[in-house]
């Protein structure tokens, strides 16, 4: 598969991640805000996240979709899967509670299987990032035009 054809697959696979879960998110409000407030991490900011987070995600798969701005749509992809991925190992650790705040069929995910998800996400991503930043590099260099 042609570099190109690679890095829009990923990029469509995160562009549907991250409108799917954002939607989610939109749609059952009330619940993921509740979920957010039962937090013990983030209580005091589920308001703010509850409305940045799904339009950020929405943002990120704006930026995915043009191609002047995949790169750094991938650099926020990788960026806020890394964080999500974070914030769920904290929680597994040191909290003793648990609220799901994840959006759709996710929700349905064991704790450890949301990880393996997020994981292979941020791998499918950091190839994005490699990717893209490679064939970028390509066109700089003299007589590279031909070879892609």
């Amino acid at each position: 598969m042609p570099t190109k054809r690679l890095i829009e697959l990923i990029s469509a696979l995160l562009i549907f991640l991250f409108v799917y879960t954002s939607i989610s998110k939109l749609l059952d409000y009330s619940v993921f805000n509740r979920q957010l407030s039962q937090s013990p991490f983030i209580t005091q900011y589920a308001n703010l996240i509850s409305w940045a987070l799904p339009l950020g995600e929405l943002l990120i798969a704006g930026l995915l979709m043009v191609n002047k701005t995949r790169l750094t749509g991938l650099y926020c992809s990788f960026f806020l899967l890394s964080l999500f991925t974070f914030y769920l190992v904290a929680m597994l650790r040191y909290s003793p509670y648990i609220p799901c705040s994840c959006g759709g069929i996710l929700q349905h995910l064991s704790w450890q299987a949301h990880i393996i998800f997020n994981a292979a996400f941020i791998i499918i991503t950091t190839i994005g990032v490699l990717l893209h930043v490679h064939k970028h590099q390509r066109k700089t260099l003299p007589g590279a035009a031909e070879n892609l």
